[in-house]
């Protein structure tokens, strides 16, 4: 854990979001005891998100940050708020059926939704745009998103725009691209604004934030007992909301995800009329490859840059070269612009990409004591800008009684990534090469 939070810290160093988000507060170290309903490890997304639900619907909450609200993932994101989950429908279907896998569908249409609800009621600017691009890199990629986007509307009675490779000029200038789908519904936004906005509501409606106060120590229970450097938080309920830095306090969860590192680069301010030309929706926009590239538009005339993936935890070299050099190949009329930020953090991804959402047991002799008051959130694996926000909601509605809809999510089976502690990386780093090559044909 200490190696990888150091590499987290270094990445996070250059981020084009510290320095345009204003902290104008910061929350108290945690020093003593304190007993409440309900304990949030986490203060990104997912743990704000819940915090404030909960605190809405009336209970004690205490949220516990080993660094700062917004530190990781949830703030040093692309910023894209998409539909779907990062694995594809029929990973669901497959799994819970075709009811279940609608359902989950229009779950994450309803987080994005959240977002702008959120915004409007806690008045919280973070520059959101909208639109989403999915375009395809070659003729056969062109035709499997075809076939998607086709079964889709049958499927599931959701239309996207198709754009044909004559039409893609009114949204994108770049000679990479033979076809695409625009969805108005989705879009972008500064995360870490948002993640301090959450933080700054979810504060207002009486959650008690302690920033800098890792949890050491989960002792499981009814209640349960959660042990920092300072002091100690005894809750009815936890929920672990920490990404790939809870390392240690529920083992039994650590093999079904991977620490995964992701990069991001922001040039310096373009004329206005430079980036109206190369994006002329303003939207963000995803290739289909596995290994893909993402960009979008910064509400400052920036091009903020995405793509390329570490399993091996090596950060790589000369990180803002590498990135331009990605993101010349898309506009090659960027040649000479200058790279102001390059950052990156990892995300934390699931075997099979889907989230993996579900309740841990209590431990003791007795039924009452192995009743399940430890809930978790993990595996987003880089799609969860606007699902983090709903799985907060989610969990916060499970915790309260109506643990329905929670529970399609904590239907999804998860397997351990093969090769056990030391050999998983390795494992991964061959099959992402073998990935890297279906995407260049």
């Amino acid at each position: 854990m200490g190696r990888l939070l150091d590499i987290d810290t270094a990445l996070a160093s250059d981020s084009y979001y510290a320095a345009t988000a204003i902290r104008d507060h910061h929350w108290p170290v945690f020093d003593g005891d304190l007993r409440c309903d309900v304990a949030v490890v986490g203060g990104g997304l997912a743990g704000l998100s819940a915090a404030l639900e909960l605190a809405e619907r009336g209970h004690q909450v205490v949220l516990l940050e080993a660094q700062q609200v917004g530190w990781g993932a949830s703030g040093r994101n692309g910023g894209q708020a998409i539909h779907g989950l990062a694995c594809d429908q029929t990973e669901i279907e497959q799994q819970l059926g075709l009811r279940a896998a609608r359902q989950v569908w229009d779950m994450s249409l309803e987080a994005i939704d959240l977002i702008g609800q959120r915004c409007q009621r806690h008045r919280i600017d973070c520059d959101w745009q909208s639109g989403y691009l999915s375009l395809a890199t070659n003729v056969r990629k062109a035709s499997e998103l075809k076939t998607w986007v086709e079964r889709m509307a049958r499927v599931y009675e959701h239309a996207f725009q198709w754009i044909a490779r004559q039409e893609l000029e009114h949204w994108i200038h770049s000679p990479r691209y033979y076809a695409g789908i625009h969805d108005p519904r989705s879009g972008h936004l500064h995360p870490l604004k948002y993640a301090l906005g959450l933080a700054r509501a979810a504060s207002a409606a009486g959650v008690r934030i302690y920033e800098s106060s890792a949890v050491t120590r989960l002792e499981r229970g009814q209640p349960a007992t959660l042990h920092t450097a300072r002091g100690k938080v005894v809750a009815d309920q936890v929920l672990l909301a920490g990404n790939v830095h809870q390392q240690g306090l529920a083992p039994e969860l650590e093999p079904r995800i991977m620490p995964v590192g992701t990069y991001i680069a922001c040039t310096e301010r373009l004329p206005a009329e430079l980036l109206a030309d190369l994006l002329p929706t303003r939207a963000a926009v995803c290739d289909t490859n596995f290994v893909l590239d993402h960009f979008r538009p910064t509400a400052d005339h920036r091009l903020l840059y995405g793509g390329r993936v570490s399993y091996s935890m090596f950060t790589p070299r000369r990180l803002a070269e590498s990135m331009k050099a990605r993101m010349v190949r898309t506009f090659p009329g960027l040649s000479e612009v200058r790279i102001a930020h390059a950052w990156g953090g990892f995300v934390d991804i699931s075997m099979n990409r889907a989230p993996d959402f579900g309740r841990l047991p209590g431990v003791g002799t007795d039924r009452a004591a192995r009743t399940p008051n430890v809930y978790y959130l993990q595996g987003f694996s880089g799609h969860g800008l606007a699902l983090t926000g709903l799985a907060g909601k989610l969990v916060a509605q499970a915790i309260s009684g109506d643990s329905s809809r929670f529970d399609v999510f904590a239907r999804i089976k998860h397997r351990p990534f093969p090769g056990g502690r030391w050999l998983r990386m390795p494992s991964l780093v061959l099959g992402m090469a073998w990935y890297r090559l279906k995407d260049l044909l």
